[in-house]
């Protein structure tokens, strides 16, 4: 039997592959389907609160620091800084704000048997990635323009960014799962992904916050770490820190086995309950 045929045995999400692809190509086009811009729609958000981020930031607040900049940071160097961060929340924010109602909105898709319920936080996360993937694009383009070229270890970042991808999906299926049982969970993301922005070190350097304050961000809070080793990665070429995206990546596979099965154990329930 070919290797392939054997872990698309032992792991059944796989099986869905074609359907999961045919869903994310749905998902995406139907989210711009009807503006006049259309996809372009990826770019311009972005790019706009880039710009007014980077003026309340940058400008207003003067926030400086970062190591590899140092004194003579522009706000050019602080806009690729702060969007290398803001890209990876927004990912984040966008799959776990929805994860809530991936089933409760899906009522019809409950009722059918055959449906595999749990490729709904993976189609979530793929269009996500999308998203993900033209802002990363925008900022290749702009890392080029402003500094003539990308480190060799932007190579790296699909590399740096997978752990954050696994443990994420890991937690969205958590949040599918309460969701059908816990409707306040959908009244209490928002206010906890906007604390979560501003203790990730978007907005400022790691290295600004007191040691025993770095310590408890990076235990606590599951984006402090891949948005600092995507900026290193990224912006200031230097290389990740290996032990830590071991141990990011053995946690994050953790949550993501876990979060699959509490999803696969309580969805016995969902009919029930909606």
């Amino acid at each position: 039997m070919k290797p392939w045929l054997v872990i698309r045995k032992q792991v059944p999400l796989l099986a869905h592959r074609p359907l999961m692809t045919q869903m994310i190509r749905r998902e995406v086009a139907a989210r711009y389907r009807g503006s006049v811009l259309g996809i372009f729609w990826s770019l311009i958000t972005p790019l706009l609160m880039l710009s007014v981020y980077t003026f309340i930031f940058g400008t207003v607040f003067r926030a400086r620091g970062w190591a590899g900049v140092g004194e003579a940071q522009t706000t050019t160097s602080f806009a690729l800084i702060l969007f290398a961060g803001l890209i990876p929340f927004s990912l984040f924010s966008e799959v776990i704000a929805r994860a809530p109602q991936l089933v409760v909105s899906k009522r019809n898709y409950v009722k059918k048997v055959v449906f595999p319920l749990e490729t709904l936080a993976v189609i979530s996360m793929g269009a996500a990635l999308v998203q993900a993937g033209v802002s990363f694009a925008v900022l290749a383009l702009f890392l080029v323009v402003s500094t003539g070229g990308l480190p060799p270890t932007a190579l790296l970042l699909p590399l740096v960014l997978l752990p954050f991808v696994v443990l994420t999906l890991g937690l969205a299926w958590v949040l599918a799962a309460l969701g059908v049982y816990l409707r306040d969970i959908g009244q209490l993301l928002p206010p906890l992904l906007s604390a979560a922005m501003f203790l990730s070190a978007i907005f400022y350097p790691l290295s600004a916050l007191p040691s025993y304050a770095q310590t408890l961000l990076l235990w606590l809070n599951p984006l402090v770490f891949p948005i600092d080793e995507i900026r290193k990665v990224l912006i200031f070429g230097m290389g990740p820190n290996w032990p830590g995206l071991a141990l990011y990546a053995l946690v994050s596979l953790a949550v993501a086995i876990l979060g699959y099965a509490f999803f696969q154990k309580t969805r016995k329930g969902f009919a029930d309950v909606l």
